[in-house]
């Protein structure tokens, strides 16, 4: 049975396994627990897997913004006396992760990007955000959820669909500010100064975030690795969990600090 933490701040996280720290970020709308597959990992590394504000235990609709996003796991690691980590970001936690690096380089070991991006242009982005809005107001959130699943996933497979609606819980007024605090990030200038090892994962029918962005943000970050997760649409962590796995861990190890 696994056990949530809170820390000083009231960030819920989990926090289980042994090795080299390993922090997962959830992306937008979903919980902690939707890294239920890659808990697998806590055979070689201390996993930290934190709510991000306004997302599932975490309840507050205060400061939804990605620096504070990032200020609450530079913290929280802090707290926990952990100097650095690896840090593991899905989608908008992936621009999470790249704030934690902008913020405090010293504390990342590495950066895995997954199914992310780094700079919206501002037309397209008050486009979608007006499109939010306009759905987010429908009477009926299983409708909304259910689009979400069907945008994000390649999978028709009922168990996969079941899956995802077990971790993906919006809160719609913290959901509609985080997808304004997505397109407001501009990574333009911090990409080519990441110099810590860097793995880029795209998935190859995503239609969310479409995997030429991360090959863009690949070309932009010297010495970074790009992976296409076949078969996979927005979230591979879930639809092709045994490769997408086998990505991260091989990343890793390559990677691991000499003891």
């Amino acid at each position: 049975m696994l056990i949530v933490s809170k820390s000083h701040s009231e960030i819920p996280f989990l926090r289980f396994g042994v090795g080299e720290p390993l922090v997962f970020i959830h992306g937008l709308g979903e919980v902690k627990e939707g890294w239920n597959n890659q808990f697998e990992f806590a055979d070689q590394y201390d996993l930290i897997i934190p709510d991000l504000r306004g997302h599932g235990e975490h309840i507050t609709t205060e400061k939804i913004s990605i620096p504070h996003f990032a200020r609450d796991i530079i913290s929280l690691l802090k707290e926990l006396g952990i100097e650095s980590a690896h840090i593991c970001g899905l989608s908008m936690g992936g621009m999470v992760a790249q704030e934690v690096y902008r913020q405090a380089p010293n504390m990342c070991r590495s950066l895995l990007l997954v199914s992310t991006f780094h700079f919206f242009p501002k037309q397209l982005a008050n486009l979608m955000i007006s499109y939010r809005k306009a759905r987010s107001r429908s009477n009926n959130p299983g409708i909304t959820n259910d689009m979400a699943a069907r945008i994000s996933l390649n999978s028709w497979n009922k168990n996969i669909y079941e899956e995802f609606h077990k971790f993906y819980k919006p809160n719609h007024d913290v959901f509609l500010r985080s997808v304004k605090a997505c397109f407001q990030v501009n990574n333009l200038g911090l990409l080519p100064k990441i110099n810590v090892p860097t793995l880029i994962i795209g998935g190859q029918y995503d239609s969310v975030i479409p995997v030429w962005i991360q090959l863009l943000m690949h070309k932009q970050i010297r010495n970074s690795e790009f992976i296409i997760v076949r078969n996979s649409g927005h979230i591979a962590k879930l639809e092709a969990k045994d490769a997408f796995n086998r990505v991260i861990r091989t990343f890793l190890t390559k990677h691991r600090i000499a003891i």
